[in-house]
């Protein structure tokens, strides 16, 4: 049975591989989710360190950390569900962004596959460094957004929502830090080139942008700053390296090219045998 263009498959097998891919993604986030329901506690107290220090307030047994808490009798249970969920998302990230990479590779050619090793090793140090910049601007965010709070008010923060708003800050800048490795891997297996991608800049640098503006948890200036400027420099950076990469790639076609049309030297003519007398 001959095998079938992996380009050309047809509509149910790409459903097929999109729900194996859908399943994969989903085992990881529920392994790593139960990885979170374990470290809960270390977690909270973790995070929790810009508002208070919560883990100096369970050591002296008090009943209350700063102007942080939680309601309902269901509250606690839930809490730890989000957290455990969330932390999965953020520890799997490289795995199911594989699993997205890894939906499109079937549409590439052999060779150009061995060029998806680069992104299973970019992902997960660019996405680490996206949540440790947003771990790093937390505590200068919340400072901020605390300080609009009016004068002789109290602002009491549900921790659902106060460690809601900071895993899904440390989500959204880990995977806005994986523009470059998708840049740069889809220019790796021809699909991009490098003018291709800086010839949009000024829509690119709108795009992110409003990406920023849209999907960060914070709407203050400075936490919004610290994700735009970097991802913008990471943009140009990714299309530098295209086109460095495009270069390469010129030289190379050309070089095969002139072997393949060189010259072939003259053929020296065959001697004829003289007649014997």
């Amino acid at each position: 049975m001959a095998s079938r263009n992996r380009s050309t498959m047809p509509l149910l097998e790409h459903l097929r591989e999109l729900r194996k891919r859908v399943i994969r993604s989903a085992l990881f986030i529920v392994i790593f989710s139960v990885v979170g329901w374990m470290q809960y506690n270390t977690i909270i107290t973790t995070l929790s360190s810009p508002v208070c220090d919560l883990r100096a307030a369970q050591e002296s047994g008090s009943a209350s950390c700063g102007a942080l808490y939680i309601s309902g009798v269901l509250g606690p249970l839930n809490l730890q569900l989000k957290v455990s969920f969330l932390t999965g998302v953020i520890l799997s990230a490289p795995f199911w962004l594989y699993q997205i990479w890894a939906f499109i590779a079937p549409a590439l050619h052999r060779k150009e596959k061995r060029n998806s090793i680069l992104f299973i090793i970019a992902a997960t140090p660019f996405f680490a460094l996206g949540a440790t910049l947003a771990y790093i601007v937390l505590p200068l965010a919340i400072e901020v957004l605390f300080g609009f709070t009016p004068e002789s008010l109290n602002n009491l923060i549900r921790f659902d929502d106060y460690l809601d708003f900071v895993l899904r800050l440390i989500l959204i800048f880990g995977i806005a830090f994986e523009l470059p490795v998708f840049l740069v891997s889809l220019n790796l297996v021809g699909i991009l080139s490098g003018k291709s991608i800086l010839r949009p800049w000024r829509f690119a640098i709108f795009a992110i942008t409003f990406f920023v503006a849209a999907f960060s948890p914070t709407a203050d200036p400075l936490s919004m700053a610290a994700l735009a400027v970097p991802l913008i420099v990471l943009y140009f950076g990714s299309g530098g390296i295209g086109l460095l990469v495009d270069k390469r790639r010129d030289r190379k076609s050309r070089s095969v090219a002139d072997d393949e049309a060189a010259p072939i030297g003259e053929v020296a003519p065959i001697e004829e045998p003289t007649p014997e007398a």
